[in-house]
């Protein structure tokens, strides 16, 4: 079982918290995917969950992310 902590994955992206929430998103994502693709992307990269990829990913340096500032609405 590969083990990768978010202190490994906050080395690219910033913080602790901001990996797991860019992991998560990511992860979210490749869910959305139709059903093959996501068995072409387990075979590609050996993984059985998808938190275990975005997090190996997001530890290696591969998502590339941008962060946007949501406006606060008035009550």
């Amino acid at each position: 079982m590969e083990i990768v902590t978010p202190t490994d994955a906050a080395k690219h992206a910033g913080t602790k918290y901001r990996s797991i929430l860019v992991a998560a998103r990511f992860a979210r994502m490749v869910n959305e995917l139709p059903k093959e693709k996501q068995v072409q992307l387990e075979q590609t990269f050996q993984y059985k969950k998808l938190t275990t990829l975005a997090l190996r990913k997001l530890a290696n340096g591969e998502l590339a992310f941008k962060e946007l500032r949501r406006r606060r609405t008035e009550v």
